[in-house]
């Protein structure tokens, strides 16, 4: 089993060259991405998803002149009012979801983007089936019809998908085209039906490649636009912008929100004995050392020059007190003189601290905070203006 791992790591090491092994395994699971990713991405799917549908509104039915001069009147009505129905399906989803932000409602938007022409291909290919089609020049605008789910999964490169979403979403097209080929009514001979098959199947892998590529190059990019330099901890720009959205999340379900805000003690003093060098070094470890006693669903952002702010979704005070707890345990590195760098912090929470907006959340920390400071600094004072914590030295390891 370990030389099997060791195998397929390789083997993604080779195909994903200049990849970390999280950032490959980010682009396999739709659920690994940040939730600032995960907006990002949902935005950019749903306007192209809109664009794409709007497109097809557009062409669907301008094709219904070409059916009524190629094929009998019977057949090209029944095409005309199957191209009419799907036109008005995509403009109804041109409309829709407009000011969403969700991933759920984007992998929605998707299903539905495909979900229109795989069922158009699923009536039409039956009722060419019906009609005699010898003349060369029916085959050929035939043929158009049978080569449509190519067109489609070809389509799911222009999106930023995970490899299981394109594997999901290239499914039922991939499955529609072999279904018309075991009822008999491919358009091609089976031979060529089959060959095609295998094609429409590459074709859907190439796709999904695209779009994890497309993925991979927007992560980097929002990842470069919203983390500080130095910390690699979120900037304030971006961190609001987060801070807003778990809040709006929180109240909706009712659920716990807890914020830790974080001031180094003494900083100053680093950067004016030692320069601005070692403090960087000294922020630097500090966000480290935050990062790693943080959950992977939580957010550190750099809120100020010194200033740290955790923000903890579906936590309460006594789970923000045990990851504070751990925190203080492993320390935030030391200052140059080699005594240890420590904080004075400030917690709240939304339910117990009763917050109605994000701000009143931040201030009731920062006023923590700064209780904390004038107490004697190095202390953490929780929800209730409750000690939580007095030294380093009083935490066990």
């Amino acid at each position: 089993m370990l030389v099997f791992k060791a195998v397929i790591k390789k083997v993604l090491a080779i195909v994903f060259s200049g990849m970390t092994m999280s950032e490959i395994f980010d682009l396999f699971l739709p659920t690994r991405q940040s939730a600032f990713v995960q907006r990002r991405r949902s935005l950019l799917i749903l306007s192209r998803v809109r664009l794409v549908a709007a497109t097809f509104a557009v062409l669907t039915p301008l094709w219904i002149p070409v059916d009524l001069i190629i094929f009998e009147t019977t057949l090209a009505m029944y095409l005309a009012a199957l191209r009419v129905m799907a036109s008005i399906a995509f403009v109804l989803l041109a409309l829709s979801y407009r000011g969403s932000d969700s991933v759920a409602v984007a992998r929605w938007g998707l299903v539905w983007l495909l979900t229109i022409p795989t069922v158009f291909f699923l009536i039409s290919h039956p009722l060419l089936a019906q009609f005699a089609i010898n003349d060369p020049a029916q085959q050929v605008i035939a043929a158009g019809y049978a080569f449509l789910p190519f067109v489609m999964v070809a389509g799911l490169s222009v999106f930023p998908i995970t490899a299981l979403e394109g594997a999901l979403l290239g499914l039922p097209l991939v499955a529609a085209y072999f279904l018309t080929g075991v009822l008999g009514y491919q358009l091609l001979p089976f031979a060529s039906h089959l060959g095609a098959q295998w094609l429409l199947l590459l074709l859907a892998m190439v796709a999904t490649l695209s779009g994890m590529s497309q993925l991979h190059f927007m992560s980097q990019l929002v990842d470069q636009s919203s983390h500080d330099g130095l910390t690699r901890a979120y900037n304030r720009r971006v961190g609001e912008e987060m801070l807003v959205q778990q809040f709006v999340t929180a109240m909706r379900s009712k659920t716990p929100l807890s914020l830790a805000f974080v001031d180094l003690d003494n900083f100053k003093s680093i950067n004016d004995k030692y320069g601005h060098e070692e403090g960087d070094n000294a922020l630097r470890n500090a966000s480290t050392s935050l990062r790693k006693v943080l959950r992977r669903g939580d957010i550190l952002i750099r809120w100020g020059g010194e200033e740290f702010l955790a923000v903890m979704p579906n936590t309460d005070p006594a789970g923000a007190a045990i990851a504070i707890a751990r925190l203080r345990s492993a320390g935030l590195g030391m200052r140059p003189d080699g005594r240890p760098l420590t904080a004075s912090v400030g917690v709240a929470e939304r339910i117990a601290d009763g917050t109605e907006s994000w701000n009143e959340l931040v201030e009731r920390a920062d006023h923590r905070m700064y209780a904390a400071k004038q107490s004697g600094k190095d202390r953490v004072i929780g929800c209730g203006d409750v000690l939580l914590a007095e030294t380093a030295a009083s935490v066990p390891a």
